[in-house]
């Protein structure tokens, strides 16, 4: 087994790494301090709560006054050493020793006042004292703001409330024991200690009740039924504490002899004589401090399994902010076509499915490219008026002996010029959506959050691909319309009637020649053979681009800048791998805190089963 002060010695000592973590107190549920007990102190104001905490450590240190003198919590942890000075040091001033108490009254005083000012309003941002002695045992103890009924001159009317909460933030915690002081000269039963402690722990398993100023109790009166738990019962004993007269504190009488001249009291006491060996500040401290061994001990189990659970929550956390990288310039290329393959996985994921957005480019040719082909202002291109004026200019002075070819393909020619738009709005419109993919792959790439720089470059790289893909695109859409001018399908023209109209006057003058049937005709059949190679780049346009873009992205997006990086010095790979500050320095406490509880399983470990 461990010996006795060693668990708690153990715990003072991780409670004070949490705190310096900033896992401290008030961190919530899965912090590791609030899974360590320690011991809080409540009582009302004026119940004697700071001369029962200086009678347990043997100092006289806490500030005093009237109304409320503790105005934040004070985490009070105690040391016991084998012997030389005793000393205390401050968790906000760690460099500096403090042998002197009263410097370290001060201190408590400028440290609160450094918070809340120079008033009367309180805040729950504790302060940490730690103070070594050989005469004290090894424990931590929470001072608390006093309990009170109304506010003063000077202090907010939620004063009340605000301490109220603030103590029971603190002894609601099931791992937190109650030391409830109350005085023996009022009545138990409106303790405000008492009252809190009965809400809070109503079984009492967690509650010591402390009852102070005996000596200032009426004559002939005294305070056994209390100490013999026959007026108020709790699990444990009470515990009786006479303090210090005001003479004696005015006096600067030592507290090693008050605790003497306390002991004498109880000992020569016709009433509390046969309790002797249960009262008094030394009987209290050593009561807790056992007492708090034996509450971290059977909270082994549950504060291992606690601490388990949190290193696997950094463990993982750590693993999606990144691990820290090697210095030397393999480490880091190794590290930055890490991060590129991470970031075209994701891009892939993108366009092939497993995540959202590539069904847009399915959209651009299933809704934007038919519906943008369908606006083509053919009917208007094709209008009678518009045929004629076409047909008559390409036959100039001469008339078309047979069918006007010259008037067909220049009605054709422009007729196919229409159709660049549609092919280059489809180029763009898919340009943009790997655009935005690019920029969404980015965002979703975990291992990249860590470097803005390099999140960068990749985009620029990347832009700069789909860039060229881009004008790869257009050309070979604008080619395929070209080739339909180019070349006209001869099949189609060979089934064309020739006949003339039935009906119609072969003897009309030249001016005459065109009528409106046969230009109607005409319209009619470059309105059927336009139709046709809408119908052909329908189809082949998507091939074009997701050929030319779509593929070459998935293929060929990283590729310049893989050859780019590959040439770089490690100073300038350095400077890719610029990681966001705030993010180091989470990662930097992420691994302190690891540390800290990994170290803090191992120290329990093979203390609790010694």
């Amino acid at each position: 087994m461990a010996t006795m002060g060693s668990l708690i010695g153990l715990v003072n000592r991780i409670q004070r790494a949490c705190t310096v973590l900033g896992d401290h107190g008030g961190g919530g549920e899965n912090s590791l301090w609030e899974a360590l007990p320690s011991v809080a102190v409540v009582g009302g104001q004026s119940s004697g709560k700071s001369s029962v905490l200086e009678s347990i450590v043997g100092r006289d240190f806490l500030p005093r006054g009237s109304g409320i003198v503790t105005r934040r919590p004070l985490v009070l942890q105690l040391h016991k050493t084998d012997g030389g000075q005793d000393y205390a040091e401050f968790l906000h001033a760690p460099r500096k020793r403090y042998t002197d108490f009263a410097a370290v009254r001060k201190e408590i005083a400028d440290e609160t006042d450094r918070i809340t000012g120079k008033t009367k309003a309180i805040s729950n941002v504790p302060i940490h004292l730690s103070i070594y002695s050989p005469h004290v045992v090894n424990l931590t103890l929470i001072d608390l703001p006093g309990l009170t009924k109304v506010a003063v001159e000077g202090q907010q009317e939620s004063i009340v409330q605000d301490i109220d909460n603030m103590v029971r933030s603190y002894v609601d915690k099931p791992n937190s024991i109650i030391l409830a002081i109350s005085p023996a000269n009022q009545d138990i039963a409106t303790s405000d200690a008492i009252k809190l402690a009965r809400d809070v722990d109503p079984s009492g398993d967690r509650t010591f009740g402390v009852l102070t100023k005996l000596d200032l109790m009426d004559k002939g009166t005294n305070a056994v039924d209390v100490l013999e738990g026959r007026q108020y019962r709790l699990q444990h004993p009470w515990v009786g504490i006479v303090n210090r007269s005001q003479a004696d504190i005015n006096r600067n009488v030592d507290m090693l002899a008050a605790r003497s001249k306390e002991k004498e009291y109880f000992e020569s006491s016709p009433d509390y004589g046969h309790l002797a060996h249960k009262m008094g500040a030394e009987y209290l401290a050593k009561l807790l401090s056992q007492h708090l061994e034996a509450v971290i001990r059977a909270k082994i189990p549950s504060i291992i399994a606690m601490i388990n659970k949190t290193i696997d929550e950094i463990e993982a956390e750590l693993d999606r902010l990144g691990r820290p990288i090697g210095g030397d310039a393999g480490a880091q290329l190794y590290t930055i076509l890490d991060m590129c393959r991470a970031f075209d996985r994701v891009f892939k994921e993108h366009l092939d499915g497993g995540r959202p957005g590539g069904d847009r480019i399915y959209g651009v040719f299933d809704h934007q490219l038919p519906a943008a082909l369908k606006k083509l202002p053919f009917d208007k291109h094709l209008s009678l008026q518009n045929v004629r004026k076409v047909i008559s200019e390409a036959d100039g002075y001469q008339p078309h002996l047979i069918a006007p070819e010259q008037g067909y393909r220049r009605l054709i020619d422009s007729s196919l010029n229409y159709f660049r738009g549609p092919a280059e709005a489809s180029v763009d419109a898919v340009h943009l959506v790997l655009k935005e993919l690019v920029r969404r792959s980015i965002t979703a790439t975990e291992e990249l959050k860590r470097f803005p720089t390099l999140q960068s470059d990749i985009a620029a790289a990347a832009n700069e691909s789909l860039e060229r893909f881009r004008e790869d695109g257009r050309k070979t859409v604008i080619r395929l319309v070209e080739m339909e001018a180019s070349y006209l399908t001869v099949e189609f023209f060979r089934k064309l009637p020739t006949e003339p109209d039935k009906g119609a006057n072969n003897n009309t003058p030249a001016n005459d020649r065109y009528q409106d049937n046969h230009l109607r005709r005409i319209g009619s059949n470059v309105s059927s053979y336009i139709n046709m190679v809408c119908e052909t780049l329908r189809n082949t346009i998507p091939k074009a681009v997701v050929h030319c873009q779509v593929k070459e992205a998935k293929r060929n997006l990283l590729n310049r800048f893989y050859a780019h990086v590959g040439s770089k010095e490690k100073k300038q790979l350095s400077a890719m791998l610029d990681e966001d500050p705030a993010l180091m320095e989470k990662r930097d406490t992420l691994v302190k805190r690891l540390e800290l509880y990994k170290s803090a399983r191992n120290e329990i470990d093979s203390v609790a089963w010694k």
